[in-house]
């Protein structure tokens, strides 16, 4: 049983799906595993590999599991409104249209937030948004466009009404929609293009390690264009914000100079 610990896990899973867990918080990752393994009644690792093996269904329900996927509309209210009466009026008093990335969408929220807030109040200032996620189930669902009622109850009526169609549940307008480019993206993995004006990388970097965590700032840092923004999440903070030519502008945002 030695040699199906969590290392063989890792290999393994990795050749299988192509995520590195190594790149993750180990005791999260275990958690979350063995709280799967739990439900299904998978005893170990080896049994856990060999019905992915079996089972495509029940490998994707793990990777859906493990990809933390948790979004609202419009998610912390106040910082929104930071970006729109500070951040995105400076943005584009420099350039536009703006070109702008969400990086980590998971079902879409953040996203199609971000496109209201830009018909709704900066009409015409933004290229067609970049969403990504490591996750193909809720790109899926992020493409389709649907939510739930409770789902929606961060966005200001106005702004509902005019943006989403209510059927049994409520459907993104496909003006919105087309305003959106949802693509897989593996934030550790993949190449990351450049020359952006705003990235939102918001609740993802908690789950990385300290090690992927200064990887992926440096990369994002990378991939902003001169003055261009980074928006993370209000639990995190980029501690060698200097080091990686970034000032703080605003809490929870970081401009890149020089």
């Amino acid at each position: 049983m030695e040699n199906w610990g969590w290392e063989w896990f890792v290999k393994k899973f990795a050749q299988k799906s192509g995520i590195d867990l190594h790149s993750y918080k180990r005791p999260q990752m275990e958690r979350r595993i063995n709280s799967f393994m739990r439900t299904i009644g998978v005893p170990n690792y080896a049994e856990l590999i060999k019905l992915f093996d079996e089972n495509p269904e029940v490998h994707r329900r793990f990777v859906e599991h493990l990809t933390i996927n948790v979004s609202e509309f419009f998610r912390n209210a106040n910082h929104w409104e930071v970006l729109r009466n500070q951040i995105i009026p400076e943005l584009i008093k420099r350039r536009t249209p703006l070109k702008i990335w969400s990086a980590g969408c998971s079902t879409g929220e953040e996203p199609y937030s971000l496109a209201i807030m830009m018909q709704e109040y900066f009409p015409g200032h933004a290229q067609r948004i970049w969403a990504t996620d490591l996750d193909q189930v809720v790109l899926n669902k992020a493409k389709n466009g649907i939510y739930s009622e409770k789902a929606v109850q961060g966005i200001p009526a106005h702004l509902l009404n005019k943006y989403f169609r209510r059927d049994s549940d409520y459907q993104v307008v496909d003006s919105i929609k087309q305003m959106v480019k949802f693509e897989k993206h593996d934030l550790l993995a993949d190449r990351f293009p450049g020359d952006f004006d705003l990235i939102l990388c918001r609740n993802v970097a908690i789950y990385f390690t300290e090690e992927a965590k200064e990887k992926l700032y440096y990369k994002f840092a990378k991939a902003l264009a001169k003055d261009g923004v980074l928006f993370i999440g209000s639990t995190e903070q980029i501690f060698q914000a200097r080091e990686l030519n970034l000032k703080s502008i605003a809490t929870f945002f970081y401009q890149k100079i020089g």
